[in-house]
């Protein structure tokens, strides 16, 4: 779709803030963007930037003085493809086994591994971020000792986590939003990546569908997410994961482990991971089984997902 759109950018943020003023617009706003994302635009201050685009200039007006951005910057942007300008930039993401790639990156698809094709749309996400780049690490992890049977992905996006799971595992995987564009666009993304039979998806609040718990337990959740949903989301996500279960979170930054991890310690599961990627973190707990409970180690991995990443082993 050829047209002209607007862009409100948002200069000059901490890289927390510039999440947390993508996650304004992705949770809590009025006006939904067509995309946002957030860039580093100087590496020795540590400068952020959030970028929103949209349909047309009135309704970046709109945004920015519903979010009283004095700081905010609205430029046109005539005659673009705005899906196509989004995705410039975007290299393709390496996580362990996993080559996740836009379709204007085909022709760089490497051989072997599992490799996820997924582009800019009307859902969130293109798995470029560092949250989700985690939660790919920390699967890779997984799968070289065991193979998870029955997996959900909680806040799926795009689907890149449920379509990995999939692809990997050849198991039944649920993947859930709250937004049923989001979970539409799942499917399809599951199908163009040969993984449509193993992928259905539901629309629902949190963890309140019935189709949810009907499939319980799962053996590895996901819930990439936010800091505080995850907290409130503590003691059902326990009961939903099998004993000896994996779960994976993300979405939350570096000052926010403490507080995530004592949620799900304090409902009895066990730390076994972290990991980071610059200022954001995955988190990796199990349900211990009733009988010993053998604490996963896994080696330093080499990986190229974005520059400063890091890697901890708890």
């Amino acid at each position: 779709m050829t047209t002209t759109h607007a862009i409100l950018t948002i200069p000059a943020l901490t890289l927390a803030a510039a999440a947390e003023t993508a996650n304004l617009f992705e949770n809590d706003f009025r006006i939904e963007p067509l995309a946002v994302t957030i860039n580093e635009t100087d590496e020795a201050k540590n400068l952020w930037e959030t970028v929103a685009y949209f349909a047309d200039e009135a309704e970046a007006h709109d945004a920015q003085q519903l979010l009283q951005l004095s700081s905010g910057i609205i430029s046109i942007l005539p005659d673009t493809d705005w899906i196509k300008h989004s995705l410039k930039g975007l290299a393709p993401v390496v996580a362990g086994r996993f080559f996740l790639h836009g379709s204007h990156d085909r022709e760089r698809r490497r051989q072997g591994g599992v490799l996820l094709e997924i582009d800019a749309g009307t859902a969130f996400g293109t798995g470029h971020h560092g949250t989700t780049a985690g939660c790919l690490l920390a699967l890779d992890a997984i799968l070289k000792r065991r193979r998870p049977r029955n997996i959900l992905d909680l806040g799926c996006g795009t689907g890149v986590l449920a379509i990995a799971a999939a692809q990997a595992t050849k198991q039944k995987t649920l993947a859930t939003d709250i937004d049923p564009e989001a979970v539409r666009v799942t499917l399809l993304n599951a199908t163009l990546n040969g993984a449509g039979q193993f992928v259905s998806g539901l629309t629902s609040p949190g963890l309140k569908h019935i189709g949810i718990a009907s499939r319980a337990p799962y053996d590895l959740i996901f819930a990439n997410i936010l800091a505080r949903p995850l907290i409130s989301l503590a003691q059902r996500l326990k009961t939903i994961l099998a004993p000896g279960g994996t779960l994976i979170l993300s979405g939350l930054t570096r000052d926010q482990i403490r507080w995530v991890s004592a949620a799900y310690r304090n409902r009895g599961l066990v730390r076994i991971q972290i990991l980071f990627q610059g200022n954001w973190a995955t988190l990796v707990f199990t349900n211990p089984a009733r009988q010993n409970h053998t604490k996963l180690v896994t080696s330093r991995n080499s990986f190229a997902v974005a520059r400063g990443a890091g890697w901890e082993i708890d």
